[in-house]
């Protein structure tokens, strides 16, 4: 059996003649896959190197997947899934929900995105923190325009401008970050609604209160931030 199988496999493997291209190309073109593919596609139907072709393709910068299979006699199916940009890094990249950074087509049509700023190893560190803190914020009609951690530790947030008002800063300090928050959610529910739109920012970086600073139109007499306590 094994020696008939030899002697069939030149006329049973035959060259590649179809590439199949599947999955949502938005912002990949098919010819680029085509190039990326070239090297490998000369091989017949047994010796084609799928992992390596599939490696290949998952170097270009707006593919996070590849899966590759042969379709017998002489076809090989490529499914591509699309990177997701969920915001922008600093100004240079854009950041998945994993927080992996990819390079842009053009920075400016995503400029409705978040932009997460932080030293270069924290991407990861900083995609997670904005989405926890976004989930936090987002029942109150909130949305994150800024993040930032600084080299330092210190996080500094600033959000949309939206149903719940203008966009207001928020100092969060280096560490507790979450308990902060629920502290911010509770008083901005009993005395902060009200006054938001005459609020700028909103200092987080106490043990147990907040300093509010207000919008230079409508400051208080007093140079001094208000202070709200639990």
């Amino acid at each position: 059996a094994y020696e008939g199988a030899q002697r069939l496999l030149p006329y049973a493997d035959r060259p590649i003649t179809k590439i199949n291209v599947q999955g949502d190309l938005s912002y990949i073109s098919q010819q680029a896959v085509q190039q990326r593919i070239a090297p490998y596609v000369a091989a017949s139907f047994f010796t084609i190197d799928l992992a390596a072709m599939r490696s290949e393709l998952e170097k270009m910068p707006w593919i996070a997947h590849a899966e590759v299979r042969r379709v017998w006699p002489d076809q090989v199916v490529i499914r591509l899934e699309q990177q997701l940009a969920v915001a922008r890094w600093v100004n240079e990249a854009l950041l998945n929900n994993q927080g992996e950074a990819f390079p842009p087509r053009g920075l400016a049509i995503y400029e409705h995105l978040p932009q997460l700023f932080g030293p270069q190893r924290a991407q990861q560190q900083v995609m997670q923190q904005y989405q926890v803190l976004s989930q936090m914020l987002r029942p109150m009609g909130f949305s994150i325009a800024r993040l930032e951690l600084r080299e330092r530790g210190s996080w500094f947030l600033t959000t949309g401008a939206g149903s719940a008002g203008p966009g207001i800063e928020l100092l969060l300090g280096r560490d507790h970050l979450v308990e902060k928050m629920r502290r911010f959610i509770a008083i901005y529910d009993k005395t902060l609604k009200e006054q938001i739109t005459n609020i700028a920012r909103i200092d987080l970086r106490y043990s147990n209160g907040l300093a509010v600073g207000w919008r230079e139109q409508t400051a208080p007499p007093t140079d001094k931030p208000a202070v709200a306590k639990n």
